[in-house]
């Protein structure tokens, strides 16, 4: 499982499966969130099922679905008071990690604003 550190209290990564949950947990994480809408790729896993994992590993899960090149104003105020609100640190995913990177920097962004 490979994730990449933007912070001290934050890491993206691609889609995982509930099998990474284990790693993702042994990895220090608190807090996962999926960025990545359900059914976006054939054969991904749903955000159920990895919530499912997520929360019997005994760590919080938040589903703030980001439609590729649509992220909307609405996505930054959910990512945001989900990062406000989740134990850190946390790991939040969608396709590639790309989607999460850009979602925290304007997170990032309205708090300084």
């Amino acid at each position: 499982m490979e994730y990449r550190q933007i912070t001290e209290d934050y890491a993206v990564s691609g889609q995982i499966a509930a099998e990474d949950v284990g790693a993702i947990k042994a990895a220090g994480f608190r807090s996962v969130i999926c960025n990545r809408p359900d059914e976006e790729q054939p054969g991904q896993p749903s955000h159920d099922a990895i919530r499912a994992a997520v929360e019997a590993a005994g760590l919080a899960f938040r589903y703030i679905p980001v439609v590729s090149g649509q992220m909307t104003v609405e996505n930054v105020e959910d990512q945001a008071e989900a990062l406000d609100e989740l134990e850190v640190p946390v790991l939040a995913f969608c396709r590639s990690g790309a989607r999460c990177t850009n979602l925290y920097a304007l997170v990032q962004e309205r708090k300084r604003g």
